[in-house]
């Protein structure tokens, strides 16, 4: 009889038990979609703008940020003027619908285009540019690039300073697969923009310096140095947390593809 009696007691405590953790799992899931939610609803308030391609951009405000940290810097203060931004990395389709072929090693239309050149996406912005009839699409400078990614924030990640929360708004080395994803599947910033860590580094338009010494104090191009490598940002889907973040910053030859490589555009006003 206490045999039975305990049985059924372990029972009920694991139903107890089991009916926690599903009642957690859904609190967090709940918070989880209100979290996207609002932060998708908050992408109502800003200005954006399209193109034939389907691109979106969207405005950055004017503004001062302190770019840069201990490891990667000195910091520096930057005065940067309005500019729009793509909320995505460009895609496969983009690319494709541009420059009549996809280089990619991870084929699929949504995915960011990767494998291509710094050398590459500036034909790519030539022809974009006489497409849309414009001279105004460029690859963002190095400074334009961290203020977008930071969206007001001085911390690691836009979101603060805790990698452990990562998966939400990036795709990188700690999933476990090869490869790209779909773009726009993570959280955006605040300022809109998906993808800003993982899935590929993003070319921009600036030589390699070592550092920040001696950079302008805007956020123009900085030009000089070794203009044979050009900086890339954000990480990509092979790496692990310690190699994203908004000041992160490496370096490729203008001419070397990679399948962790592709870029976003930027418009000036």
């Amino acid at each position: 009889m206490k045999t039975e009696q305990g049985r059924a007691i372990k029972l009920v405590l694991s139903v107890v038990v089991v009916l926690a953790v599903a009642g957690g799992l859904a609190t967090l899931g709940y918070q989880q979609v209100a979290k996207r939610q609002q932060l998708l609803e908050g992408l109502d308030q800003l200005e954006m703008v399209g193109n034939s391609l389907g691109m979106t951009l969207v405005k950055v405000p004017a503004g001062r940020f302190t770019m840069g940290n201990e490891e990667y810097g000195p910091p520096r203060e930057v005065q940067v003027a309005p500019f729009f931004i793509g909320t995505h990395e460009v895609t496969q389709a983009q690319w494709q619908a541009v420059m009549g072929y996809n280089p990619s090693q991870f084929q699929d239309p949504r995915r960011p285009v990767e494998n291509v050149t710094w050398l590459e996406v500036q034909s790519f912005l030539e022809e974009l540019n006489r497409r849309e009839g414009t001279n105004k699409y460029r690859l963002p400078s190095e400074a334009e690039w961290e203020y977008a990614a930071r969206a007001g924030s001085q911390s690691r990640f836009f979101f603060g300073e805790d990698p452990g929360q990562l998966r939400r708004y990036a795709w990188f080395g700690a999933d476990g697969r090869t490869g790209t994803v779909p773009v726009g599947g993570r959280l955006p910033n605040p300022w809109g923009l998906f993808d800003v860590y993982g899935n590929v580094w993003e070319w921009v338009q600036d030589c390699w310096h070592d550092d920040y010494r001696g950079a302008p104090p805007d956020s123009r191009v900085w030009g000089g140095g070794d203009c044979s490598q050009r900086v890339v940002r954000g990480g990509g889907w092979a790496n692990r947390a310690e190699y994203l973040g908004s000041a992160v910053r490496g370096t490729y030859q203008a001419g070397f593809e990679d399948p962790s490589n592709g870029f976003r555009i930027i418009m000036t006003p």
